[in-house]
């Protein structure tokens, strides 16, 4: 059995260019990564000696818990090669884990890593921020799972309230992130029930509503018909992507990034939801047909739209997400811009065409009806925006809204 460890930096850096530590156990050419909850620049880590560089304000404390760590790896090989167990990489990494008080920073690592491998760029670029807002709070020290109390997560809330400044939302979101990670330390038996800090007469968390306002019909028709030809050809683009997503139900625009035109067929629109995998039709609006036929067939991938037709790779999902959501931050910025120039006083972002689609929908079409174009599984999620279906429902309740 030909085994090794080492220290090293892991390759990918989350947005404020630092990278995670980690040991990487290597048996028989198979390797598993065991995170230490510390991350740092690339040019503060000596990878020739396995050590953090003097640079670095906490070295000396980030090589002592490193050197403990690598022992720890070390006798935990060692051991299970004298009791003759299974030895693997994966092995030793979770006999390593389960055999001390959990990191916090170490498992939120192995989160975000696997959020990484899912695919789920978003998840990665909103939940990253949280982490490192956590370790701020905590100075830059570690923790344990015991250690994270009703107390200290009180204290947090004050923090983010205080120091960031932040509503009471993304408080919460704060909170249900160290939640999550904390149950699947439970689960993973890396800390007991006991220790658990969360529920009733402990911490409760409460999502606030959120209160988005979409565009009444008359906000719709100016952007619908104000002439854009004095401005940046962008803006027609970024016009044409709004109203395709309002006139298809309020679709996601991820969703509408990703249309195709082989999704098209016979005056029908097919596909599935990216979000929930949920797939219908919806009939073709002639003013979307329209749009839809202004942008060249034959193109890499089949995609309708230019912005995703860079990718090589259509199913590396990490890349789709995180290219999807910078051309919505720039779709999102010209929109606001054209609000501006059309005289529209509300804010107009690809989700508000969601948002507007159930403005209007009003008393044009049962909630029922609504939570059908969404898609919703919870009714209760469509009430928000008002508040796959038959055909002929459908389509009537498409054209009472929008006027086929």
């Amino acid at each position: 059995m030909a085994s090794s460890l080492k220290v090293v930096l892991r390759k990918k850096a989350n947005q404020t260019g630092v990278f995670p530590l980690a040991i990487r156990v290597t048996i028989d050419r198979k390797s598993s990564y065991i995170y230490l909850g510390q991350q740092i620049r690339e040019a503060d880590w000596d990878a020739a000696q396995q050590k953090v560089r003097k640079s670095h304000p906490n070295s000396v404390r980030l090589n002592n818990e490193i050197l403990q760590k690598r022992a720890e790896a070390n006798d935990k090989l060692l051991e299970m090669g004298t009791q003759h167990k299974a030895v693997s990489s994966k092995a030793v990494r979770k006999q390593l884990k389960s055999s001390q008080s959990a990191s916090f920073f170490a498992l939120a690592e192995t989160f975000i890593e696997n959020m990484r491998k899912q695919g789920k760029y978003n998840r990665v670029s909103t939940e990253q921020p949280r982490i490192n807002h956590f370790r701020d709070f905590l100075k830059d020290k570690d923790i344990t799972f015991p250690e994270i109390t009703v107390s200290l997560l009180n204290k947090f809330k004050s923090y983010l309230k205080g120091s960031r400044q932040v509503g009471e939302r993304t408080i919460a979101n704060h909170l249900v992130l160290v939640r999550t990670i904390f149950n699947q330390a439970i689960a993973e038996g890396l800390v007991d029930q006991k220790y658990y800090p969360f529920g009733k007469g402990k911490v409760g968390i409460k999502i606030p509503e959120s209160v988005k306002i979409g565009l009444n019909a008359e906000d719709v028709a100016k952007l619908e018909n104000a002439d854009l030809s004095s401005c940046r050809p962008y803006w027609t683009h970024a016009r044409n992507m709004w109203l395709i997503s309002f006139w298809f139900a309020g679709m996601r625009a991820s969703d509408v990034l990703r249309l195709k035109h082989s999704d098209f067929q016979n005056g029908r629109l097919h596909y599935t939801m990216g979000k929930n995998a949920k797939s219908g039709s919806l009939k073709v609006p002639e003013k979307a047909l329209k749009i839809i036929e202004q942008y060249p067939k034959n193109t890499k991938h089949d995609l309708v739209f230019p912005e995703l037709q860079p990718i090589d790779d259509i199913s590396n999902g990490y890349e789709v997400q995180r290219k999807i959501a910078f051309a919505i931050k720039r779709l999102d910025k010209n929109l606001q811009d054209i609000a501006r120039f059309v005289k529209i006083d509300k804010s107009l972002t690809m989700h508000i065409a969601r948002h507007t689609f159930g403005n209007l929908s009003g008393d044009k079409i049962s909630i029922q009806q609504l939570q059908k174009l969404y898609r919703h599984t919870s009714i209760t999620t469509t009430i928000g925006y008002q508040g796959h279906f038959i055909h002929k429902d459908a389509d009537e309740a498409l054209e009472a809204v929008i006027g086929l």
